[in-house]
């Protein structure tokens, strides 16, 4: 089961990167009038170039640190998990729920459910890659 846990979890982390690097596309390609919610970034603007340009820096930012995450979950996952090392099951655990708690703070304090699906759709792939190989909390330290 150790061999599918860390094949699951870089297909997941392969996946995180690659959508964050789509969203970065999208913030910088000025002519990709993109969704935000059920309007565009060009309606959400108003016309006003500033704004447009400060939505863009904002999804900008957000896939950069994505991107980081994905890339950060890879080496985990591809060094110390698959090395067997408890500490690194126990931060992709931690990272995932905290990553899903920020996502669906946005339920009770901004009245809205957009973006918490990819969230949840992301925590699952995590949840059972890491049940998976639950057992390495079982094993003596190595």
């Amino acid at each position: 089961m150790k061999k599918a846990s860390w094949i699951l979890l870089t297909v997941l982390g392969v996946a995180i990167t690659f959508f964050s690097l789509v969203s970065a596309f999208h913030a910088y390609r000025t002519s990709d009038d993109y969704a935000i919610g059920s309007s565009r970034v060009s309606r959400v603007a108003g016309g006003d170039a500033v704004i447009a340009t400060a939505l863009r820096g904002i999804r900008g930012t957000s896939a950069a640190y994505g991107a980081g995450f994905g890339v950060l979950f890879l080496t985990i996952v591809l060094g110390p998990y698959r090395r067997g090392d408890v500490w690194a099951w126990k931060a992709l655990l931690v990272a995932g729920l905290v990553q899903l708690l920020l996502v669906l703070l946005r339920i009770p304090m901004l009245d809205t459910q957009l973006g918490v699906a990819p969230a949840v759709t992301q925590v699952i792939p995590l949840m059972v890659g890491l049940l998976l190989d639950v057992g390495r909390l079982k094993r003596p330290a190595q």
